[in-house]
């Protein structure tokens, strides 16, 4: 017999409305993955919602596509969060290119992040997928650079070398446990790269 939540959930996804759903999955999983980094299960996330399994594994069908679908989200809100930085007329080209180097969506100031070096060993086909989102979109933050470079806040540079420092820095994040070991946040360890680049590239004085 279905109960009706199970009913609820079933007409949800009849009316159309599997995109909100899944983004409240999206969402319940980011959560659980700071609780408990990658060790919850399905059953866990079904619980946390309040949903069935049924409607949960008809949405993703096992745990690494939903682990796929939660780097693309975050990444995807990563990309809007930097929109929101250059849409920002109070901010310098300097500031801009600051904040958008260290962005973090405010969603996501308390998730865990430095749990995802664990993914390279357990979930390869998903760390690749973290290297490639992080090797590319890159388009918003060039064109700040080239526009600081034009405006002379930002010394000339190679844009690909600058590109490849943080890229590999982001990376070790993800390859080692060295946020772990020495209890560095994700995001304070992005903050402290950043600073360093900046003060590179930017023209002081």
């Amino acid at each position: 017999m279905v109960g009706k939540d199970q009913e609820r959930e079933q007409d949800s996804i009849k009316d159309g409305k599997e995109e909100s759903i899944k983004e409240e999955i999206l969402r319940g999983t980011l959560l659980l993955f700071n609780e408990k980094g990658l060790k919850f299960t399905m059953d866990d996330i079904a619980r946390s919602l309040k949903i069935s399994k049924k409607t949960l594994y008809k949405v993703f069908a096992d745990k690494e596509q939903l682990f796929l679908a939660m780097v693309d989200y975050m990444f995807d809100k990563v990309k809007e969060s930097e929109q929101a930085v250059v849409e920002d007329g109070r901010l310098s080209t300097v500031e801009k290119i600051h904040r958008i180097l260290g962005v973090l969506p405010e969603g996501y100031k308390d998730v865990d992040l430095k749990q995802l070096y664990l993914l390279k060993d357990k979930y390869p086909k998903i760390y690749r997928q973290v290297e490639r989102r992080l090797e590319t979109g890159w388009e918003t933050t060039i064109e700040l650079l080239e526009r600081g470079m034009a405006e002379g806040c930002i010394r000339p540079v190679r844009i690909p070398i600058l590109k490849m420092m943080l890229e590999a820095s982001v990376e070790q994040f993800f390859q080692r446990d060295i946020l772990i070991r020495n209890q560095i946040s994700y995001q304070d360890a992005l903050d402290e790269v950043v600073d360093i680049l900046m003060d590179g590239i930017r023209v002081h004085g």
